[in-house]
């Protein structure tokens, strides 16, 4: 009787032990393959439940096989029992005739790690030539083919410093030319602008006459007539743009507007901004004749 409760035990201890095992089985889809063929790689682990397994990513070295794929599988458990797998899909790009390959399987634990590895499988290589013959047979064709002739850098040299050579010529003959062109270009688009804005505003202290409205409109009469003139007009009074312009409708027709910012009176508003805005026409278009001047002068 002891001895057959001895044998249950050891039964019973055997098949414990048995259900903490890992075990891991690795293999290719196929015994050969070309090279650089997609070939599968399966991989599957059986472990308890406990137990915590990973299997490898793409940051594993695979050696002479270059990964393509992995393909993994929800895992299964079964009183106790985990079963994992996934397949890798490999290319071989290795000449050996045959390769062994394995792939490891990693228990993580509190402290460390387990590593377990299938047996080696073996992946053979196919050849697409069933031998190769003794005496070579070259194909005839006499269709010439274009050859991709180097660039010549002292030729591109000379070319590229002759081109500008000749830019260098033509910017000493006609600098002025140039560079009146493009201020007369710059002249007429800012002139535009201060138009555009000049006739909104006006037209706005016609209707509703404002000293702030006011203001800006000498203010922006102020500075495009410095800026076209070059002269310090904004830090000059009416008065003395009169004077120093000479010309005494100026005067009196930046004193109207002054009136309706000094003493909110709106008389004959209109007129002055009419005058004054011939007055920047007409300083513009001198500038613009002198531009075309300096453009047409050898």
């Amino acid at each position: 009787m002891a001895k057959r409760l001895l044998i249950i035990l050891f039964s019973i201890f055997s098949i414990a032990s048995y259900a903490q095992e890992v075990a891991v089985n690795g293999y290719f889809m196929q015994d050969s393959a070309k090279l650089g063929e997609r070939v599968g790689y399966v991989l599957k682990a059986t472990y308890p439940e406990s137990k915590q397994l990973i299997f490898p990513d793409s940051t594993h070295n695979f050696g002479e096989l270059v990964l393509l794929e992995k393909q993994t599988f929800i895992s299964q458990t079964t009183e106790g029992v985990t079963k994992d797998s996934a397949v890798y899909f490999l290319s071989n790009f290795s000449l050996e005739p045959s390769i062994f390959f394995t792939l490891p399987v990693y228990e993580l634990a509190r402290y460390d790690s387990v590593t377990y590895f299938p047996l080696e499988a073996e992946l053979k290589l196919k050849l697409t030539l069933d031998s190769i013959p003794e005496q070579l047979v070259f194909q005839e064709n006499n269709i010439y083919q274009p050859l991709n002739k180097e660039l010549n850098w002292i030729v591109a040299s000379a070319i590229v410093g002759g081109i500008l050579l000749l830019l260098g010529f033509l910017y000493f003959l006609f600098n002025k030319q140039i560079a009146a062109f493009f201020k007369q270009a710059y002249e007429k688009r800012r002139w535009k602008k201060f138009e555009k804005k000049w006739q909104v505003q006006t037209a706005e202290l016609t209707k509703n006459p404002s000293i702030e409205l006011a203001d800006e409109i000498i203010g922006l009469w102020k500075g495009y007539l410095e800026s076209i003139t070059k002269l310090p007009v904004r830090e000059w009074t009416s008065s003395e743009i009169g004077e120093k312009l000479d010309d005494l409708k100026i005067f009196s027709s930046l004193r109207a507007i002054d009136m309706i910012i000094y003493a909110g009176i709106s008389t004959q508003s209109e007129e002055a901004t009419s005058y004054l805005f011939e007055v920047a026409k007409e300083k513009f278009e001198n500038k613009l004749s002198k531009t075309k001047h300096d453009r047409t002068a050898v």
